[in-house]
């Protein structure tokens, strides 16, 4: 045989391949699709996840099932993702704290990147720092003069070490200079009883899950950890704006497929999330949770993930966290 025959031979072979991925792309989905999540159910992820979800199955055509799979500071969630067929039928809801194993866990079962494809970042819900109402301050300022005055007399609680809180606060420490100590719980709703029962007294979480709490009064809020002010919280300054100079700490939300799923069924959710994404509806919905839409396409979510890993990982380094 020919070497002209040969390559024309291989030639039509890839041909023929592209043309069956391009025919598998449109035909998909054939069934549902998982969405894990891998924290429990009532948190950020889940809410934003559940939400973006629904609609994401709407336009494809096919039920957009949650599996949540909460564990290890969400390491076994993902895991579990990392694991799955590559076929499109598995996606996986990540947050901020996808960007904190690295630095936290001596082993993960799976590569923060080469595990995984991108496929849209969806949106930043930042931060926002509260007080027990029986603690005798009204804003950052006065926060920060009571801790410095006090020190290791106060306590902030999260939801366990490595945990997202608690490098958000540690952050925080590193930028303020306060001597205040940290309480871990096993989870997010048992740091969140404690300090509304006034045994400990600084909380921190996303807006999505504190606005209820401070809107009832049950907490005071100080200040939001964003780059700007949140329109769900108009009042409340920026830390930044309330003297803690350079501090940002967000959390966000994006989706990954296993890695080698084919290149044109990523195409297309990423595609369909942005549609999604572009919704007014879902837009007005975001802020009223305290969050905003935030959609990076698979390319800069991936830059994205690079920079967020290496923020925290020197975060996480001066503080000397690692996970337990």
């Amino acid at each position: 045989m020919s070497t002209k025959y040969t390559i024309a031979g291989v030639v039509l072979l890839c041909g023929v391949i592209a043309g069956h991925a391009v025919q598998a792309a449109e035909a998909y989905p054939l069934r549902p699709i998982r969405m894990i999540i891998p924290f429990p159910p009532g948190g950020s992820n889940d809410i934003l996840g559940r939400l973006v979800g629904q609609h994401v199955g709407e336009r494809l055509g096919q039920t957009v099932v949650i599996d949540n799979r909460p564990g290890a500071g969400s390491t076994l969630g993902i895991g579990l993702a990392a694991q799955a067929e590559p076929d499109g039928y598995t996606i996986l809801i990540i947050s901020a704290a996808h960007a904190f194993g690295p630095s936290l866990y001596k082993k993960l079962p799976y590569h923060p990147v080469k595990s995984f494809e991108p496929i849209s970042k969806l949106g930043t819900g930042p931060s926002v720092f509260t007080v027990h109402p029986s603690v005798p301050v009204k804003s950052m300022q006065d926060l920060v003069a009571y801790a410095r005055a006090n020190p290791g007399k106060l306590n902030f609680a999260s939801a366990g070490v490595g945990s997202a809180q608690h490098l958000w606060f540690e952050y925080f420490k590193m930028r303020s200079g306060v001597n205040i100590v940290h309480v871990p719980f096993k989870g997010g709703s048992p740091a969140m009883v404690d300090v509304m029962a006034g045994n400990t007294q600084i909380a921190i979480g996303t807006i999505v899950q504190m606005l209820p709490l401070i809107k009832t009064g049950k907490l005071r809020g100080l200040a939001t950890g964003g780059s700007k002010r949140n329109a769900a919280l108009p009042d409340l300054p920026t830390l930044d704006e309330a003297g803690v100079k350079g501090y940002e700490g967000s959390n966000w939300w994006g989706v990954l497929a296993p890695a080698k799923t084919p290149k044109a069924i990523v195409d297309r959710l990423d595609k369909t999330f942005a549609a999604v994404l572009a919704n007014d509806d879902i837009k007005t919905k975001f802020v009223n949770m305290g969050a905003e839409v935030d959609y990076l396409s698979q390319g800069e979510l991936f830059r994205f993930l690079a920079a967020e890993t290496d923020k925290w990982t020197k975060v996480a380094k001066q503080a000397g966290i690692q996970a337990q």
